[in-house]
């Protein structure tokens, strides 16, 4: 495949709820070019190749799991586990990976959020946080959009389950509210 040069992230955590939703955002994607997204979906770890099975059978893009060391190429959607970060590396973007803790959650969404901070000067960043309980990924975001990125979140009405999205609404400064179509339509615009 050929990759050109990566300009563009989109950073999406999710946890209770988010597989139909990241299917439904990764299904209306154009042929990724200079954009790549990252995908940090709370599960169990052995459930995560099947998960990336699955949104592969729905995209023509190439979808791949965030591996340690792996460097990241324009035009892929990577599936994270663990503490997975994004670092910059002699001027290329490696991911770094290990375990998360015992009881800590599956991939970590803050961890991947804020690993993307310094590297928001060069490249146009979106960070998105879809339904789940509790509040990870929320410190991320809040970071992300500090920094001027844009950033997105649903609607009580469009969560399945409204536990970040609620916590993100209050926390994240100048934080878009949308429902899950619009999340899709905004995603896809920004990729194009």
């Amino acid at each position: 495949m050929n990759h050109s040069v990566l300009s563009k992230i989109v950073l999406i955590g999710a946890s209770t709820g988010g597989p139909g939703q990241i299917q439904q955002i990764i299904t209306s994607l154009p042929l990724l070019e200079n954009t790549t997204i990252i995908i940090a979906q709370h599960m169990v770890k052995g459930f995560i190749p099947s998960f990336a099975k699955r949104l592969k059978d729905h995209t023509s893009n190439n979808v791949v799991m965030a591996e340690d060391n792996k460097i990241l190429e324009s035009g892929n959607i990577y599936i994270c586990s663990g503490h997975t970060k994004v670092i910059n590396n002699n001027s290329e973007l490696h991911f770094t990976y290990t375990p998360s803790k015992e009881n800590h959650y599956n991939p970590d969404i803050d961890v991947l959020f804020h690993s993307v901070v310094p590297l928001t000067n060069k490249i146009e960043t979106i960070g998105v946080i879809l339904t789940g309980i509790g509040e990870d990924g929320v410190n991320g975001c809040r970071e992300l959009s500090l920094n001027g990125c844009r950033c997105l979140t649903e609607t009580e009405q469009s969560a399945i389950v409204d536990g970040m999205p609620s916590r993100a609404r209050k926390i994240v400064p100048n934080i878009q509210v949308l429902n899950m179509r619009e999340i899709t339509s905004e995603i896809e615009e920004f990729c194009d």
